[in-house]
């Protein structure tokens, strides 16, 4: 390529938005290399970015406006970089006899937590069902904050998105406040800390058997944080998206809404993922976040006006 056809190129991009593109690489490159730990899916994620932002200026503008989930993301997995049961005592026993006491199940004279009752009776439909919710933890979600941008709610869009993150952020702060193991970690491995487990699919392990595929097995093979029991934001984001969503005001959707969220709920308990008291936890996380950013921007308009 000759340096004037390089130059229409550059001209045809814009000075600007290549550059942010050389800094976001080089940037994003250094820290997932030297910190965290490069993986295939950093090169996905790189590409992908990469693409959309030089495809076209609709693609470039759809990218920055949905790259607060992109930074979700990159935080998220960044805690690999300094484990959070490097930072306080990781919990084990205490949220499991909490949640004895609290949601304890009387079966052949012991008193067992709903989990551990589960693991004894399940179904196939339960299976298959609990993993068709959970599976859906962010892509719904995602799909309505789609569904707001594109179809003009942009105002919607980006209280959505923000709280979003901003739960999000919330929950990992909880999680270097107070590591807490999951209960399939005691099933597994009592009340022992292990660090450096690696993430388990626990009762999962029914649905990747019934469809043939391990999926879930995969995915929580990549867990950046094993010790992330409380509180839930499984059972956060059905939260956001039910209140965000009722703004619609369509009765269909709020019961779809809702639907989903009890369903998330009820599998992240019998999947061995999560506690009852982790997902009391995980939806009052949520009702903090969207009372927190409710509260400052109706402060910021009435400071604006």
């Amino acid at each position: 390529m000759s340096k004037i056809e390089v130059k229409k190129d550059w001209q045809r991009f814009g000075k600007k938005p290549v550059f942010i593109a050389l800094i976001f690489s080089v940037i994003f490159l250094f820290w997932t290399v030297f910190f965290v730990g490069f993986r295939n899916d950093h090169l996905f994620i790189l590409l992908a970015s990469l693409i959309a932002w030089f495809a076209a200026p609709v693609s470039r503008k759809i990218y920055a406006d949905f790259s607060i989930f992109i930074l979700y993301w990159i935080i998220y997995d960044s805690m690999r970089v300094y484990p959070n049961y490097l930072f306080n005592p990781v919990h084990i026993q205490q949220p499991y006899d909490i949640e004895k006491s609290l949601f304890g199940v009387s079966f052949g004279g012991n008193i067992l937590t709903p989990n551990e009752y589960f693991a004894i009776f399940h179904s196939k439909f339960l299976d298959l069902l609990s993993g068709i919710f959970y599976l859906n933890w962010v892509p719904l979600p995602l799909f309505f904050a789609f569904y707001f941008y594109f179809k003009g709610y942009k105002q919607l869009f980006r209280d959505f998105s923000f709280v979003f993150v901003f739960v999000n952020i919330i929950g990992f702060v909880f999680y270097y406040i107070y590591p807490a193991a999951a209960p399939w970690y005691v099933a597994l491995h009592g009340f022992e800390l292990i660090p450096g487990t690696m993430g388990n699919s626990a009762e999962f392990y029914r649905f990747d058997a019934l469809v043939g595929i391990p999926i879930f097995a995969s995915l929580y093979e990549k867990n950046a944080n094993v010790f992330a029991a409380i509180p839930s934001l499984h059972s956060a984001y059905p939260v956001i998206l039910f209140y965000y969503g009722s703004k619609l005001k369509r009765p269909w959707l709020n019961a779809l809404f809702v639907f989903f969220m009890l369903g998330i709920w009820f599998s992240a308990v019998y999947s061995g993922h999560h506690y009852i008291i982790d997902v009391i936890l995980g939806a009052l996380c949520a009702i903090l976040g969207i009372v927190i950013f409710e509260v400052a921007s109706r402060a910021l308009i009435k400071k604006l006006v």
